[in-house]
């Protein structure tokens, strides 16, 4: 169910790879850029993935850590800087491209932030 990357069973000579998350929002020539790079990148280091996971990722979220699956960032703010330090991604993009990218994205980040949402509003309103 959450897995990032899939590779079905059974496998052999048609094996395929699923690469299961770029939201359907993004910019899939951006997003494909960036995860060939990434994947180029490990094979050159020869980075060895973790073990595979079969488990459901919802179901066992409070020992994610323990069993050493990191979380991806938890706000578009936090996104970002990950996306500024990132030197594989920043790479691929390309200065420009990163650049325009960072600039949109934190504009959205600061409009998002400054909203004051319904849930804000039946939540605090009602104790006033």
């Amino acid at each position: 169910r959450s897995a990032l990357i899939r590779i079905p069973t059974p496998r052999g000579s048609g094996t395929r790879v699923e690469l299961r998350s770029p939201d359907p929002s993004c910019n899939p020539y951006l997003a494909f850029a960036v995860c060939l790079a990434a994947g180029l990148d490990g094979i050159q280091r020869r980075l060895t993935p973790p073990a595979e996971s079969n488990e459901n990722l919802y179901a066992i979220a409070a020992d994610l850590e323990a069993q050493g699956v990191r979380r991806l960032p938890a706000s578009l703010e936090a996104a970002i800087h990950a996306l500024e330090a990132d030197r594989v991604v920043t790479a691929a993009l390309g200065s420009h491209v990163t650049e325009q990218y960072v600039t949109g994205k934190l504009r959205e980040w600061e409009e998002y932030r400054t909203q004051v949402t319904q849930w804000e509003l039946d939540r605090y309103l009602v104790t006033c």
